[in-house]
């Protein structure tokens, strides 16, 4: 039994997160789960770990180990169907501490969401650039454009005007700035690294950061203008680094540094700061 129990604690997978993943993108949240974890729509059953009472799904399977999954809906078990509860119970309680400090961490990535959240009226804010950015709806100006002290987005749109209208023009406005602000990084790394970026896209995924592609293209995030330079600049390093080495093995890593050589703090702030709720 012991050795059985060893083997499928072994297989489990209990990594939500790829350590070296700079592309991943984490869902939008909106209930933060916690180390209380209160049962939701999915769970069915609780288990005291350590102090807490924590509620889970389980789902039985044709499979030979037991997976162990926490997302923004809380704990999710996969066990083989004919694995005895009693079983899956130590297992659970065995990875206590994982599963305690993965609830913790879920919550407090949907603090952030909600801390993020952008209300798109006058007097609104986002980030840009890794700064904060007011929004003021003026009936008076045309497009969008930023006032000289650059922290007041100006909006031609009367003070009535719905979010979706606010959105919609901030959001084009966002996406023409990320291209402004992307393309000239993009041929400074091209160059420093000794690649030939063929084209530049703009992309809106949920997944991912940025892509890049053997034929030489590029596709980055736009959403990464609301980050700090510093950052923008860590994942087009990453990605044009890509042209050289097509994996994430110590030779890319040795790319990015030989023209990023403090990179970890970096990809340790996007790490930190990568929810953005709109």
């Amino acid at each position: 039994m012991l050795k059985r129990m060893a083997q499928l604690l072994q297989d489990a997978q209990l990594s939500l997160f790829n350590a070296d993943a700079v592309d991943a993108v984490p869902p939008l949240v909106a209930k933060p789960p916690t180390a209380d974890a209160t049962p939701g729509a999915r769970a069915q059953r609780e288990l005291s770990l350590g102090e807490h009472r924590v509620a889970y799904e389980l789902r039985r399977a044709r499979r030979r180990s037991i997976g162990f999954v926490v997302s923004t809906e809380g704990l999710r078990v996969s066990a083989p169907r004919w694995l005895p509860q009693a079983d899956i119970e130590r297992a659970l309680l065995q990875k206590s501490d994982w599963i305690l400090r993965k609830l913790v961490e879920q919550g407090e990535r949907a603090r952030r969401v909600e801390a993020s959240r952008i209300e798109w009226r006058d007097g609104g804010s986002l980030k840009f650039l890794g700064q904060p950015l007011w929004l003021r709806l003026d009936p008076r100006a045309t497009g969008v454009k930023l006032d000289e002290s650059g922290a007041l987005l100006i909006i031609g749109l009367p003070l009535q005007a719905s979010e979706e209208q606010v959105r919609d023009m901030v959001q084009a406005w966002l996406k023409r700035r990320a291209r402004a602000v992307f393309e000239p990084r993009c041929l400074h790394f091209s160059q420093a690294l000794g690649v030939q970026m063929t084209h530049l896209r703009l992309s809106s995924a949920q997944t991912r950061w940025g892509s890049a592609s053997v034929d030489g293209s590029i596709r980055l995030n736009w959403r990464l203008i609301h980050f700090s330079p510093a950052i923008i600049d860590y994942v087009v390093a990453h990605e044009l680094a890509h042209l050289r080495e097509m994996n994430h093995s110590a030779r890319f890593w040795a790319v990015v540094r030989s023209v990023l050589p403090e990179f970890e703090q970096a990809r340790s702030q996007l790490r930190d700061e990568s929810i953005i709720a709109e």
